[in-house]
C-alpha cells in the first residue's frame, strides 16, 4: 500500500504564514482568490519591527526634550547621555534673562514668527486652491502648457531661484517687509499640484448638481471644492507651517525688530558655550510649536480622509 505524501511548496515560511485556515479572532486579508493569514509570531515580529522604527524616529525629540532641562555639566558630558539626570529650569531663565536685556524682546520675534507662518499658509493655500481648481475642473486653452510649467518650476533647487527672486522683491519695493516673506511663499508648486491632483478625484456630478441648482463657480468653490478637499489643504498647511516656522528671513529683513524666531535661536548658538543650555531651551521652544501643529492637523486629516471618500 502506497501512502500520499503532500509536498510542502518551497520558499514558504510556515512558522509566519500557516497554510491551515486561521483561528476565530486571526486577522487575515484576502488577494484575489488566496487568502493570506498571519501567525502570531509573524505579528510579533512586525510589531517588533515598527517599534525598532518608531523608537529610532522619536529619539530625535526626546534628546530635545532632555538637553533642554540638561545642566550645563551634562550637556557637555562625554560619552553623551540621552536622559537627563539632574532636570532643571536654568537654561529657560538664562534665556529670558538674555532676551530681557536685548534691544528687542523675546515677545516680538515670536510675533514676528507667527505673522510670518499665518500669512504664508492662508495665502498659499488660498492661492494654490484657487490656481488648482480650473486646472482641475475646467477646459481652456493652454491649460497643459500651465500645467507643465508648474511642475517643471518644481525641479528647481531654491538656490537657483533665489537671485531672481531677490531682484523682483526688489523691484517691487517691498523689501525689509513681512511680505518680502509672505509672497514667495505664495507661489510653492508643490501646494498647486497637490491641490489639482486631489481635486480631479472629486466626481464631475457635484459641480453639476450645484450648477442646476443656481451655484456660481465661487459657490461651487468654497461650499462644495473646498470641504471635500480639507485632507489636502491640511497637509498642505502642514508642510507650510514647517517651511516657514523655520525661516530666518536673513535674506530680505535687515532691521532687528522685523527678525523671526529662527534667527533668536542662531544668535544665541553663536554665544559658544556659555549659552548652550539657552540655545537647547530655544531649540525646545522652536520644535515644540510645529509638533504641535502637525499632530492635530494629522487627527484631521485621517479622520477627513474616512468621511469624504466620494466616487461617481
Amino acid at each position: 500500500m502506497t501512502t500520499k505524501t503532500t509536498a510542502k511548496p518551497k520558499g514558504r515560511l510556515f512558522w509566519l504564514f500557516p497554510a491551515k485556515p486561521p483561528k476565530p479572532g486571526r486577522g487575515f486579508f484576502r488577494r484575489g482568490n488566496r487568502q493570506l493569514n498571519r501567525s502570531m509570531a509573524g505579528n510579533t515580529l512586525l510589531f517588533a519591527l515598527m517599534a525598532v522604527c518608531g523608537a529610532a524616529m522619536a529619539l530625535p525629540l526626546v534628546m530635545v526634550v532632555n538637553n533642554a532641562l540638561k545642566p550645563l555639566d551634562e550637556l557637555f558630558q562625554f560619552p553623551p547621555k540621552i536622559l537627563v539626570r539632574n532636570p532643571t529650569l536654568e537654561n529657560f531663565s538664562d534665556l529670558f534673562v538674555i532676551m530681557n536685556n536685548s534691544w528687542v524682546p523675546f515677545s516680538r520675534y515670536l510675533l514676528n514668527t507667527v505673522i510670518i507662518t499665518g500669512g504664508g499658509i492662508v495665502g498659499h493655500v488660498l492661492i494654490a486652491s484657487l490656481a488648482a481648481y480650473p486646472l482641475a475642473k475646467h477646459s481652456f486653452p493652454g491649460k497643459k502648457i500651465l500645467f507643465q510649467m508648474v511642475v517643471l518650476s518644481m525641479m528647481f533647487s531654491w538656490t537657483v531661484t533665489q537671485t531672481p527672486q531677490y531682484m523682483i522683491i526688489s523691484w517691487l519695493g517691498i523689501n525689509n517687509t513681512f511680505l518680502a516673506l509672505i509672497l514667495p511663499a505664495c507661489s510653492f508648486g508643490m501646494g498647486l499640484y497637490l491641490m489639482k491632483q486631489f481635486m480631479e478625484q472629486l466626481p464631475d456630478s457635484l459641480m453639476e448638481s450645484a450648477r442646476l441648482d443656481g451655484a456660481g463657480e465661487f459657490v461651487i468653490f468654497w461650499r462644495i471644492m473646498m470641504p471635500n478637499v480639507k485632507p489636502a489643504w491640511l497637509t498642505l498647511a502642514i508642510f507650510q507651517f514647517q517651511q516657514m516656522w523655520a525661516n530666518t528671513g536673513s535674506t530680505f529683513l535687515r532691521n532687528e525688530e522685523l527678525k523671526p524666531l529662527q534667527y533668536v535661536l542662531q544668535q544665541v548658538s553663536a554665544g559658544g558655550t556659555a549659552r548652550a543650555g539657552a540655545a537647547a531651551a530655544v531649540t525646545l521652544i522652536i520644535a515644540a510649536v510645529p509638533v504641535t501643529f502637525f499632530l492635530i492637523c494629522q487627527s484631521n486629516i485621517l479622520e477627513t480622509m474616512t468621511s469624504s471618500g466620494l466616487k461617481d
